[in-house]
């Protein structure tokens, strides 16, 4: 929207930001970015994500994939970062996420991309697509555009296994969150991602992004600007779960925050190992979640 100012410039004008940038430089020392804590000096090796303190990005452009409020007429402007803080035996991006496929970029250049989004492409937003990883990287490269002239909305695309403390940082930074909610059932989580705690992280994650951004608002040709919109993949056999998902969303979070119900799972990467989820999900499946989120009352995309 025309009047729609993202609050990072507020932070980058009062100083805030700067301080973000030094304060969350510690990670890339001994990483606890994530839930996974696994305390790797990222300069000197990987960590659990195999990720260096370099930032690799696989891709970027205008990308009309995503949710309608994001895409608009002109396209989110997705950032696909390499390597991931899980390890879904689905994943279907795992040549990014398990392979680290695209190329090593400084946080300057990534600056760059983002003005390239917004002045070449001219999205409607800035999308980072699995960005848990390496926010010390973005958060500095947010700070050097907005100096340039940044001044689109941020998206936060994640997993949702996401440590509150970083979150805080972000608090200000991020004007839409965009979290995966994959599983309810630590089982699950388990079974399919090797995190049983999972869904705690997931759930508390998602509280504090909807403390920060609330519930999804949209400019007047239905763009969005600021809020929480929250993914959910549905997994074949598993409805349950998902209906424990919706019905915490509705209880626990926002009332018009956007829900995306997914029906487009496919079996990949490792899936054929779990008899399953070595299908498709079935469309009865589907309308049965979807009839149960609306009868919720939920805002499904």
């Amino acid at each position: 929207m025309d009047t729609f100012k993202p609050s990072y410039i507020r932070l980058y004008e009062d100083g805030t930001l700067l301080k973000r940038v030094e304060e969350v430089k510690k990670y890339l020392t001994e990483c606890y970015l994530c839930p996974h804590g696994c305390g790797a000096d990222r300069t000197k090796r990987v960590g659990f994500c195999k990720a260096t303190d370099k930032i690799i990005v696989s891709s970027y452009g205008s990308h009309f994939g995503e949710e309608d409020v994001l895409v608009g007429y002109k396209g989110s402007g997705t950032i696909f970062f390499g390597y991931c803080n899980m390890r879904y035996v689905f994943c279907q991006n795992y040549e990014l996420s398990f392979g680290g496929e695209g190329r090593t970029v400084s946080n300057e250049e990534l600056a760059n991309i983002m003005l390239y989004i917004q002045n070449h492409y001219r999205c409607h937003n800035i999308n980072l697509v699995s960005p848990t990883h390496f926010v010390p990287n973005i958060i500095e490269a947010i700070y050097i555009a907005v100096g340039k002239g940044l001044n689109l909305p941020i998206v936060y695309n994640t997993g949702g296994y996401e440590k509150i403390e970083i979150l805080k940082i972000l608090d200000g930074i991020i004007d839409i969150y965009m979290p995966d909610f994959k599983y309810f059932s630590s089982e699950l989580a388990m079974k399919f991602s090797k995190v049983p705690d999972y869904p705690n992280k997931a759930k508390l994650a998602l509280k504090e992004m909807d403390r920060q951004v609330g519930g999804l608002k949209v400019d007047d040709k239905g763009i969005a600007y600021r809020g929480l919109i929250i993914r959910h993949l549905m997994l074949p056999g598993n409805i349950e779960d998902t209906k424990e998902v919706l019905k915490f969303i509705k209880e626990e979070l926002s009332p018009d925050c956007l829900v995306n119900l997914m029906s487009q799972y496919y079996p990949t990467h490792r899936a054929y190992e779990h008899n399953e989820i070595n299908r498709k999900l079935g469309f009865r499946e589907y309308k049965e979640a979807y009839t149960f989120g609306e009868n919720l009352g939920l805002r499904l995309d």
